[in-house]
């Protein structure tokens, strides 16, 4: 009875939700598959560069409002003001700092004034593609990257490109560019986009059927909903994050070129660096590769001339914003930015006393440090390496299903983050107190 039972189980899951879930899938992106192979093979017949523009506009607009309908028009009115600044301010040095703030500022109207919370929230990810593309030209522009500010068409090429409009990743002017280049297809391109697409769809069967059916099938732990919650909410960002990763390879975006050598190498997400960290600098890497090095690059460096913890405290800060006015999200960003800041201080110091190679990123082979591979090496990593499992586990408990219901009502999440934590003691916030004090004895 129990064999058949189990052979029942499995035959419902695969039929109600296996099939289902992945032929879903397939049904909301397809069109967007097919408009960014189109596009794709359009690069390579040699069209006039505007008419290439025009072509990623048209495909970019169709996308949006297969998606969000109407409601692109908050997308549209984004990028319009963005190229507005851009043209009347092209005489300036410091547009990327100005542009920065005009587009929070129009971010933060949005969600509180413009419209409805709900929708604005379906929105945010292309709200969040659009900002960061048009802040990074700015900083270009200022830095000289980029030599003179985009015709619009090229400017709204450059942000409605279809390969990133919807799902993004961020990607830079210049890397727009080339993709319009149009490479010739090749093996490993095909092989990118496949084996992107395929990680994509194991997220989405992950997400939706195994962490909530498959995994209390053979662990029935009760009162695990937190922990299946949270597993939940990490394979829906890996599953974005291939998801994003096959629509921009598709459209022709994503490589690195090293003399002849084309290499299709486009990474959003590194989901077994986040699952089995070093430290909570790899994870917070790791988990959006593309604006982790946004934010590095264009809020980071910019920030670092008042130091290196004022640097990082705006690197985080400015990443909370981009994600919209959520006490949650902005609370655990900015918690991460104290635990990366005092976890990255305080390895430097282990490292330069012990003369070892324990620091938050992994050292490269010829590394001056003498001690490298001894046990109290490792001894000292997987210590850390626990204790980044440990603010991880911390961190997401404010993620839960509960959450979902309550996005109109912040002073609900505020107090449900709150509780949160105060139940484990905050336990996470006192380990990082406890870094920095040790930190702070041995200088």
């Amino acid at each position: 009875m129990g064999v058949f039972s189990r052979q029942k189980f499995f035959q419902e899951l695969t039929h109600g939700c296996l099939l289902p879930t992945a032929q879903q899938g397939l049904e909301q992106v397809w069109q967007l598959l097919v408009i960014c192979l189109l596009c794709r093979l359009l690069w390579m017949l040699g069209l006039p560069s505007f008419v290439k523009h025009l072509c990623t506009v048209a495909g970019g607009f169709y996308t949006l409002y297969l998606f969000f309908e109407l409601h692109m028009i908050w997308v549209v009115l984004l990028s319009l003001l963005c190229y507005l600044f851009l043209f009347l301010c092209r005489h300036s040095t410091i547009r990327g700092t100005f542009l920065s703030i005009t587009v929070l500022i129009y971010l933060l109207l949005g969600e509180l004034h413009m419209m409805d919370t709900t929708n604005w929230h379906k929105m945010r990810g292309s709200q969040m593609v659009v900002a960061m593309k048009a802040i990074s030209l700015a900083f270009d522009l200022d830095r000289g990257v980029v030599t003179n500010v985009p015709s619009p068409i090229e400017f709204m090429g450059y942000i409605y490109f279809v390969g990133t409009v919807i799902f993004g990743p961020w990607i830079s002017f210049n890397s727009y560019k080339e993709a319009l280049e149009g490479r010739k297809l090749s093996l490993g391109w095909i092989l990118k986009v496949s084996l992107s697409w395929v990680k994509s769809q194991i997220c989405l069967v992950v997400s939706n059927c195994v962490a909530p059916y498959l995994f209390p099938y053979f662990i029935p732990i009760y009162g695990d909903k937190l922990l299946r919650s949270k597993k939940r909410r990490k394979i829906s960002n890996y599953f974005v994050g291939y998801l994003s990763e096959t629509t921009a390879t598709l459209a022709g975006a994503g490589f690195t070129e090293e003399k002849e050598n084309l290499k299709w190498d486009l990474s959003v997400s590194q989901p077994l660096h986040v699952e089995f960290p070093r430290s909570m600098v790899e994870v917070a890497t790791w988990w959006n590769v593309p604006m982790s090095r946004f934010l590095y690059t264009y809020v980071f460096k910019s920030a670092v001339k008042f130091g290196t913890f004022t640097a990082v405290m705006v690197t985080y800060i400015a990443s909370a914003l981009l994600h919209g006015l959520s006490f949650h999200l902005g609370a655990v960003l900015i918690s991460l930015g104290f635990i990366t800041y005092v976890e990255h201080v305080f390895r430097k110091r282990l490292a330069a006393i012990f003369n070892a190679c324990v620091l938050s990123r992994k050292c490269q082979p010829n590394c001056s440090h003498q001690n490298k591979k001894k046990l109290w090496v490792y001894m000292i990593n997987i210590a850390f390496s626990a204790l980044a499992m440990l603010h991880l586990t911390y961190l997401g408990s404010v993620f839960n299903s509960s959450v979902d219901y309550m996005e109109e009502n912040e002073d609900e999440i505020t107090h449900h983050t709150i509780q949160k934590w105060s139940e484990l003691s905050w336990a996470s916030h006192w380990a990082t107190f406890g870094c920095w004090i040790l930190y702070r004895l041995i200088l």
